[in-house]
């Protein structure tokens, strides 16, 4: 049998519609979420992106997360291509590894029914982040896939993707706030490409500011000897 008969009809599939839904706050939440994984991760094969659809069937309309993660997949090459816009699970053969959802109002139903759909998708993990206590007193909740249903974690690393989640107040483009950050084992911080460029250029300072001082001391040192009426380029 002729497998591409078995494919579905990708005509009328809304791969997207136009319509900016998300405020500054969130879009720039989002950026930080997927830029570090990229600027951190160069080496590992995995997709992110942000408020990107997800197709489970062709007939169901799709979800679309503020973030996600799917490891060991990467966009297609001809992603303009209709079937390569979107994330279709039957594309891709795997739900996303992980997906983030910012709260920013009560209307998002992220601990109903976005946590049901992520769950019937078998996504491993599902964190939602509440930067103004919409839905309850925690700013941060993560949830893992233990067979067939979600159970809320006490720990923020995610084994199963090696990475982790933690609050971090700090500035990130001109904005101080109280941001979600991906981290290592240690709790170390995935930087940003900005932030790669700031600590390189601070480390190239110090060796700078070493070398002048190492310079003045070697003058310093220089000018004794002349004191003492020795020639400091003199070999011996």
């Amino acid at each position: 049998m002729d497998t591409e008969l078995l494919l579905p009809d990708l005509a009328d599939l809304v791969t997207e519609d136009d319509t900016p839904v998300d405020n500054f706050a969130s879009e720039k939440q989002q950026r930080l979420l997927t830029g570090a994984l990229y600027s951190s991760l160069p080496h590992k094969t995995f997709l992110a992106a942000a408020n990107v659809g997800i197709y489970t069937t062709p007939n169901r309309p799709p979800i679309v997360p503020d973030v996600f993660l799917s490891l060991d997949v990467t966009v297609p090459e001809q992603w303009w291509e209709k079937q390569n816009r979107c994330y279709l699970l039957w594309q891709f053969d795997k739900p996303p590894d992980v997906v983030i959802e910012i709260v920013s109002n009560r209307e998002g139903d992220e601990l109903g029914g976005k946590l049901s759909r992520y769950e019937q998708m078998r996504v491993s993990y599902y964190a939602v982040f509440d930067p103004n206590h919409e839905l309850g007193p925690e700013e941060l909740r993560i949830f893992e896939l233990r067979g067939r249903h979600y159970a809320e974690m006490t720990e923020t690393w995610l084994e199963q993707v090696e990475l982790g989640l933690r609050l971090w107040d700090g500035v990130f483009e001109g904005k101080q706030a109280r941001w979600l950050r991906w981290c290592d084992a240690q709790g170390q911080l995935l930087l940003t490409g900005d932030e790669r460029a700031e600590r390189e250029r601070q480390r190239a300072e110090l060796e700078r500011q070493r070398a002048e001082q190492e310079r003045q001391r070697a003058e310093r040192l220089a000018e004794r000897l002349r004191a003492l009426g020795e020639d400091p380029d003199l070999e011996r």
